[in-house]
Formats: structure tokens, C-alpha cells, sequence
């Protein structure tokens, strides 16, 4: 137990692991729905941006929300190209937390999501570890 406990570099890896695994799981579930809702739903979604001053071209807002979370999830489980994947999902988490501010839900409401982008931003400095495609190939 004490060995399963001590601070060594292989648990550091094994837990970045299965943070990425586990948030990068419920990423792709949130952004299936998105991106697979089509040009109606990406619509509704991209209109978020309303709230950062931004009105053209919602649609394509939407859709690429869905596909951050949704390729973003598949990015952090595989372990590859997470420092991009972990930008989009960041940006995409400030708009959600702008929109649950705009909507009045405050903190509680935009909680998840702020969340969600303190974990992308320590990802992007802590790398995604040594199980990780992105060790594999760019070491």
C-alpha cells in the first residue's frame, strides 16, 4: 500500500492517465450529442457566442464546440496532441461559463465548467505522461 502511495514518477503517470481517460470519457459523451445534432442544434449552441459580442456565423460556433469536446475527449484519452486539444477545450469551457453567468445561474451553474478548463490548463502544463501517444511520438 505504501508503494501505491508514494509520489514516484510511474504514479504520476498512472494518475494523469486516468484523469485523462476519465474526463476525456465524459467529454466525448457531453460532445456527441453536439456534434452529431446537426445544423439546427449547432445553431442554438453557437448562438452562445451572442454573449462574448460575437453574431456571425453561429452555426459553425456550435459545431466547433461539439468537436472540441467531442474529438477533444478521444484527443485526451489517446494521449495525443493534448496541448491543442486542451486549448480548444479550454476556449470552449470559458464560452459555456460566459453563457451560465449570462443566463444568471452564477457560479453554481458555471461551475463545471470552469472546472473542466482548470483541468485543461494543468494538463497543458503537467503533458499528458508517459502512456500517451503524444510520449510515443514526440518525445
Amino acid at each position: 500500500m505504501n508503494k501505491l502511495l508514494s509520489t514516484n514518477k510511474k504514479n504520476f503517470d498512472i494518475g494523469i492517465l486516468i484523469i485523462r481517460i476519465g474526463v476525456g470519457t465524459m467529454f466525448i459523451v457531453h460532445g456527441a450529442p453536439k456534434i452529431f445534432g446537426g445544423p439546427d442544434y449547432w445553431k442554438m449552441i453557437g448562438e452562445a457566442m451572442a454573449n462574448l459580442g460575437i453574431h456571425f456565423a453561429p452555426v459553425i460556433w456550435g459545431f466547433m464546440a461539439g468537436f472540441s469536446e467531442f474529438f477533444g475527449g478521444i484527443c485526451l484519452i489517446l494521449g495525443l496532441f493534448t496541448t491543442p486539444a486542451c486549448f480548444f477545450l479550454i476556449s470552449t469551457m470559458m464560452v459555456a461559463s460566459t453563457t451560465h453567468f449570462a443566463n444568471g445561474e452564477g457560479i453554481n451553474g458555471a461551475s463545471h465548467a470552469i472546472e473542466a478548463a482548470v483541468l485543461f490548463f494543468g494538463i497543458i502544463f503537467t503533458g499528458p505522461g508517459k502512456y500517451s501517444l503524444d510520449h510515443q511520438f514526440f518525445r
